[in-house]
């Protein structure tokens, strides 16, 4: 057998498992730390339910890869192989969380090798620049007067020019974003996306629109993506 084989299939050149389990155990409870700064630092409702948890697996199972391939560098290429085969199917969508998946992954590799002391002062520089650039509920005038508008017509060219020339003059930034027909065809229900103007109120623009012949509902609410 080859010699670059030989610790494979060598048992001596295993950790002993209470070694093993400690630093799956240190793996973990870094995990859950790291996932205590990202709860800490990110706003609530930019947090995806599933992504704490797949930060204290990455954790917990790059620590074990690590665990795995030791100085092997035959086996280093075969997992890197093994595992080109996994993709994730949703997309980060920050760059915050791309990073903290990076703390994750660093954090396993650290307790993996023995090296806790780099993950723990890892984790406190990670903190503290968290901490400064953590996430701040800033609400401003704009942010608050953007609108989703949803009117439901029986649909005609001429009525839907009609509802496009009112939020003109009542809004800015008006941008169609669904349409969909009801009653068979004969009903149109559109959504916009839209900014009103300082001096238009909600109530306002309802009548205005309710008074156009045609005009069947309007519904006027926050738009949540703000």
């Amino acid at each position: 057998m080859s010699a670059w084989l030989n610790p494979v299939f060598d048992p001596s050149s295993a950790l002993a498992w209470t070694t093993l389990s400690l630093r799956l155990a240190v793996s973990l409870i870094l995990g859950l730390a790291v996932v205590g700064i990202y709860r800490a630092t990110r706003r609530s409702a930019s947090i995806t339910a599933t992504f704490p948890a797949t930060l204290v697996l990455l954790s917990i199972l790059i620590a074990m890869v690590t665990q795995v391939i030791g100085d092997n560098l035959a086996l280093a290429f075969s997992l890197v192989g093994a595992l080109s085969v996994v993709r994730f199917r949703t997309s980060v969508r920050d760059t915050k969380d791309t990073a903290f998946v990076i703390v994750a992954v660093v954090v396993g590799m650290s307790t993996g090798l023995g090296q806790t002391m780099v993950a723990l002062c890892g984790l406190v520089a990670v903190s503290i620049a968290a901490f400064l650039f953590r996430d701040r509920a800033v609400v401003s005038a704009v942010a608050s007067r953007e609108m989703l508008l949803a009117v439901r017509l029986v649909w005609s060219p001429e009525l839907e020019a009609l509802v496009v020339a009112l939020l003109a003059r009542y809004a800015q930034d008006v941008e169609a974003v669904s349409a969909s027909t009801v009653r068979q065809g004969v009903g149109l229900d559109l959504t916009y996306q839209l900014r009103l103007l300082p001096a238009t109120t909600l109530t306002h623009l309802i009548n205005e629109m309710t008074r156009l012949e045609g005009v069947q509902a309007v519904d006027l609410r926050k738009d949540r993506d703000d």
